[in-house]
């Protein structure tokens, strides 16, 4: 089916030009990664970076990632490079004088959030969340691969975060919009667009910053973004911003080699930066930071609860059970029959946080206790996974058989439960007997397509 580009759709955004716009998408989309810097690997030393993003690499061309291991051990995360000028946003205006408490509102699938998780430090708590439900599940895969505790999902409204007033330093609205950012991508979008919709989408972008706008404390940073060209959802909702919900505009640095757009909102208020496919190497993008002038500055959910000890001779026999996995502080908490560990600076925040909202994920699901620990996936893929736990290596043949959930090498001197891995990165757990090896694999992470 052939798409046609609307006509004279964006005449009034900033540097616009429909000869350059209809140029760019008549070529191939750039390809790109982010690298998680707590899964390092040099298979991706010689590829070009891209230069807003410390960790963002272009590729050559676009392989199959279902049939990369080390996709799957979350070494990377495949993730458009207009959108990595998030890291620049929250590099330059997030400053920390003690730990950060950081809301990615819209977050699956999690290309943002798994950003922002290697900005932070084990102290700081970032929340996830994502509205629905299906989403929130391929989230909560995305933040479980790539493997910190201190990564929350949760599954709720954004007005939903007004129980927790002044609570976070930062948040992140990458707001559902029309999308024509990103029609070079996806041509099957072109047709779903209309001005009705974009006039849909601006009012619903309103709504969602007023309500989540009260969980922001007094000169807390918010970063917005869209993946759309049109004024109306992106300068536009900066002047209100400012007009009417009280945010001051903040300007950022960019290296002129970037070829990244400043724009001035129609009211001469405040600053965006525009990502044109003609002038950097990436897709259609929209961003701008504000800091909040009002409000207050409460930590009140952290004081309201006290950690209850109603069994404290059990519960430091079993967090002795649970030590030899972890190379990390961690305090235990169980949900139905599940042991987590959580970071013992995040732990005043979970009982509230569960009274407030849905959550997905906590910390790091260790497993069940039967007879000894029947482990999560959870805790094969932590980034804090212990040396002292066994591993077996797999060859990269072998490593798509077990993300087949498939059995690999069953030859003798391998016994009990081990981390399969591949190019020294966990894919999962396996448990292995004479003969035959017993696949862990979670089945909805499993590869599904053939293997060549």
């Amino acid at each position: 089916m052939e798409h046609h580009l609307p006509q004279h759709t964006f005449g009034t955004a900033p540097s616009w030009d429909n000869t350059f716009f209809e140029e760019a998408h008549q070529q191939a989309p750039p390809v790109s990664i982010r690298l998680n810097p707590l899964k390092e690997t040099q298979s991706f030393d010689s590829l070009a970076r891209v230069p807003w993003c410390t960790r963002g690499r272009y590729l050559e061309s676009r392989p199959v990632f279902t049939l990369d291991p080390l996709f799957h051990a979350g070494a990377y995360y495949v993730q458009e490079a207009s959108s990595m000028f998030v890291a620049q946003a929250f590099e330059q205006h997030v400053k920390k004088q003690q730990a950060l408490k950081v809301l990615d509102l819209c977050a699956a699938p999690g290309g943002k959030s798994t950003l922002l998780a290697s900005l932070l430090e084990q102290d700081d708590l970032l929340i996830s969340n994502e509205v629905i439900q299906t989403r929130a599940s391929i989230l909560v895969e995305n933040m479980t691969r790539w493997g910190q505790m201190n990564t929350w999902v949760t599954n709720n409204d954004p007005k939903d975060f007004g129980r927790v007033a002044g609570f976070f330093d930062a948040i992140l609205v990458d707001a559902p919009c029309s999308g024509s950012g990103l029609w070079r991508k996806d041509p099957k979008a072109i047709d779903e667009w209309s001005t009705e919709n974009v006039q849909l989408c601006k009012e619903r972008q309103q709504r969602i910053l007023a309500d989540v706008l009260p969980a922001l404390k007094k000169e807390g940073i918010l970063i917005y973004a869209t993946c759309s060209y049109s004024v109306e959802e992106n300068e536009q909702i900066v002047d209100w911003l400012i007009r009417d919900m009280g945010m001051e505009s903040l300007p950022m640095q960019c290296d002129p080699d970037w070829g990244i757009t400043e724009t001035l909102s129609p009211e001469q208020k405040g600053l965006g930066y525009r990502f044109y496919p003609w002038k950097t190497r990436g897709e259609g993008f929209f961003l701008a930071v504000f800091k909040k002038q009002e409000g207050i500055v409460t930590d009140s959910l952290y004081h309201s609860v006290s950690k209850q000890k109603n069994n404290q001779k059990a519960e430091l026999e079993l967090h002795q059970k649970m030590r030899p996995y972890l190379n990390t502080d961690f305090e235990i908490f169980t949900h139905k029959e599940l042991i987590y560990a959580i970071n013992p600076v995040h732990m005043p925040y979970l009982e509230p946080m569960r009274n407030a909202f849905y959550i997905k994920k906590a910390g790091t699901a260790m497993g069940q206790i039967l007879k000894d620990l029947v482990p999560e996936h959870d805790l094969a893929m932590s980034v804090h996974l212990s040396d002292a736990v066994s591993r077996i290596e797999l060859s990269h043949e072998e490593a798509l058989h077990y993300l087949k959930k498939e059995s690999v090498k069953t030859a003798d001197g391998y016994k009990g439960w081990q981390v399969a891995t591949h190019q020294g990165l966990a894919l999962g757990w396996g448990k292995w007997m004479p003969n035959r090896m017993n696949n862990y694999l979670p089945k909805h992470y499993r590869i599904r397509m053939d293997i060549p």
